[in-house]
């Protein structure tokens, strides 16, 4: 089973959730990518940083996965794959960026 416990998360973020002050979601994103390969998720909930929060790779399958704990807001993410930036093929909504390609779109409520 897939665990928080195997990933940084930002302390603010837990300090947050143990003082209530915020009504955070868990957020599981995912992608299929070859095995082996190295896969990062970037946005706006992390100041776009593309080594922040790396997915798991779920038993060596090529199915990565990763939780983040977020607060109430719309987010605009992309997953980096081996150094290359995708939109997730699975989300429906997308945003054109100012550099002219498509972000993923997600709604936390």
């Amino acid at each position: 089973m897939f665990s928080l416990d195997d990933h940084n998360l930002d302390r603010e973020i837990i300090i947050k959730m143990k003082t209530g002050t915020e009504n955070y979601q868990h957020v599981r994103f995912s992608i299929r990518a070859e095995r082996n390969s190295e896969v990062f998720i970037a946005g706006t909930f992390n100041h776009w940083n593309p080594k922040a929060h790396q997915l798991t790779d779920i038993y060596q399958s090529g199915y990565y996965v990763t939780e983040l704990i977020l607060p109430p807001a719309e987010y605009e993410y992309k997953f980096i794959i081996n150094g290359e930036w995708h939109v997730d093929p699975d989300c429906p909504r997308w945003a054109l960026n100012k550099c002219g390609t498509l972000n993923s779109v997600i709604r936390v409520e």
